[in-house]
């Protein structure tokens, strides 16, 4: 690649991120004063493993009911573990909580990257994002999305993830001084829309002409990507306990998947199905002829479904809360929970 190449490559995507950035809630518009740190960290937090349009309403009801990072800090977990419910990953949720107590105790967000690496929960791609983005500073940012354009620019042939220090080492030599930030967000936007995973449009990106992966005609090759191993498969059990128009909800432990969540009561999630092992309380319990499947990060979860009423006055006895059933989408599940009170309500009606 020629000397100027860099230049070259970082003018002819701030040229096009001028005419084409993506309009979202938590950006400037290109050239523009830096946008309020708070939204920037709060939708890079969003944003880590989901998608945009998944993120858009979140950010929107956040923002709306916690507009500040002080009033954020202020929550009640629940009231946060609840709102965050259905975005998945929720150990960001209780990170964003500690980092908004810690951004408030300190008077406000450090504006630098090693200063914002030293918040809870904020990790290197983070800090560099809120570095660049919000505070101007020259940061080098790099996400799935930049991953795969700076793989196809550069030809990576090292696989994934070693390729990482490779990548990370070639999206630094064409960050520019001025308007990293911009820059960020302009890779972020040409990996969203252009330059994706599959069919990328070669013929409309601005780095064409620069591309080794285009030059060499396969740039969808490129990241390479080691072989997964399979994942394993867990099995448990999901217990509906109903008494009077009420079903029977816990809160899941602090530490550990799901942690501090709304939950159904649950058994444990083994290699085989555990049947009715862990059940809430001694019930008639049925088995439905029904299952929910559920994809984690490291395994895959099957879950069988048990049901049971008890008389009102037994239900004094059991730990946890009582909820209406009616109102149950107010009580933020997660998005396994919620999948199974579905099938437990269709199939408990349809009965």
């Amino acid at each position: 690649m020629p000397d100027n190449a860099p230049r070259a490559i970082a003018s002819a995507l701030l040229h096009w991120y001028d005419r084409n950035a993506r309009d979202l809630p938590w950006r400037a518009r290109p050239g523009a004063n830096a946008p309020d740190p708070y939204r920037v960290w709060l939708s890079e937090v969003m944003l880590q493993q989901t998608q945009v349009a998944s993120v858009i309403p979140y950010f929107d009801k956040f923002t709306t009911r916690w507009p500040s990072v002080a009033a954020l800090a202020a929550a009640e977990d629940a009231d946060l573990m609840a709102a965050w419910a259905g975005l998945g990953y929720y150990a960001r949720a209780r990170n964003l909580l500690a980092c908004a107590r810690e951004v408030a105790r300190r008077g406000g967000f450090p504006d630098s990257e090693s200063g914002l690496r030293e918040l809870p929960g904020v990790g290197g791609y983070t800090a560099a994002a809120i570095a660049a983005i919000a505070f101007g500073r020259r940061a080098v940012v790099v996400d799935a999305n930049v991953e795969r354009v700076v793989a196809r620019l550069f030809a990576v042939e090292e696989a994934l993830p070693g390729a990482r220090a490779r990548i990370y080492a070639r999206t630094d030599s064409i960050t520019p001084d001025l308007r990293s930030g911009d820059f960020a967000q302009a890779m972020m936007d040409l990996g969203s829309g252009t330059c994706t995973a599959r069919s990328p449009r070669c013929l409309l990106c601005p780095l064409r002409e620069d591309c080794a992966g285009f030059a060499g005609g396969a740039p969808e090759r490129f990241p390479v990507k080691a072989a997964k191993p399979a994942k394993p498969r867990r099995h448990g059990t999901m217990f509906w306990l109903e008494r009077e128009g009420q079903v029977l909800l816990v809160r899941r432990p602090d530490k550990g998947l799901l942690g501090g969540m709304r939950a159904l009561p649950t058994g444990p999630w083994a290699d085989s199905p555990p049947g009715l092992a862990g059940a809430p309380a001694p019930a008639e319990w049925h088995m439905l002829d029904a299952q929910v499947g559920h994809g984690f990060t490291h395994f895959n979860l099957d879950v069988g479904l048990a049901a049971a009423t008890i008389p009102s006055h037994a239900g004094a006895a059991v730990a946890g809360e009582w909820w209406p059933i009616a109102d149950l989408e107010s009580a933020g599940l997660p998005t396994v929970f919620a999948k199974a009170a579905r099938t437990f309500r269709r199939r408990l009606c349809a009965d």
